[in-house]
């Protein structure tokens, strides 16, 4: 999207392109033109997309995402990650060996935890890992939920929205791709770290947001 132009809002059907040869999430081809498939923001930047405004998350194979504990069962932890869909961390994914008596000791119901998303069956049935990225329990800090689609504007390009926020606030955040932030820092430096990511999921279509959310953390700080 270019800076200074007004974000286009598109409809299911509406033509977005006659050159179907980069088509992303959200378009679809027939005929030899793009359509949208959903209601969203056009993006043309890499490829023909559109960012949808509203819906749930859906997991995805290769999603790293923020779960939290509901129940354990006899072999599994069984996670809300904030989807229509429940999520299993089965114990053969927990990254040491473990017996299943023991499951509790090392992850409690209502702990908060990093996980990858590792298959998505045909009946959306969610399995996650914990041997793909360093294994966390998010504990002592703030958690926020924004939507997910709010995500990519948060993290930024290359991760520049998301490093500055982090560095004029003084926290350390964690954004999964289910749209859960979580903060963990001084109470003051998180309220204003919070405020900041309210900001850019409010005003994420708007030109020159980097820039205000940068004024707005230096002036409060």
């Amino acid at each position: 999207m270019d800076a200074g132009k007004m974000p286009r809002i598109v409809v299911p059907g509406d033509l977005l392109s006659e050159e179907p040869a980069k088509v992303g999430e959200g378009a679809y081809i027939e005929d030899g033109k793009v359509y949208a498939s959903v209601y969203g923001v056009l993006d043309k930047k890499d490829r023909i997309r559109v960012i949808p405004l509203a819906g749930k998350y859906i997991p995805k194979r290769g999603d790293t995402v923020i779960g939290s504990v509901t129940e354990i069962s006899f072999s599994n932890w069984i996670l809300d990650i904030a989807s229509p869909y429940e999520a299993y961390l089965h114990i053969s994914e927990y990254p040491r060996r473990i017996e299943p008596g023991e499951m509790s000791k090392y992850i409690r119901v209502g702990d908060l935890i990093v996980a990858t998303v590792l298959d998505v069956d045909w009946s959306m049935m969610v399995e996650l890992t914990l041997r793909e990225n360093q294994f966390k329990v998010l504990r002592g800090g703030r958690l926020l939920e924004i939507s997910h689609t709010r995500v990519p504007r948060l993290i930024g390009r290359g991760g520049s929205m998301i490093s500055m926020i982090k560095r004029e606030s003084r926290c350390s955040i964690f954004v999964g791709q289910n749209g859960r932030v979580w903060l963990q820092g001084k109470p003051e430096n998180m309220k204003l770290a919070a405020q900041a990511i309210e900001m850019v999921v409010r005003e994420a279509h708007t030109p020159g947001l980097t820039n205000r959310v940068v004024e707005f953390l230096r002036a409060n700080r």
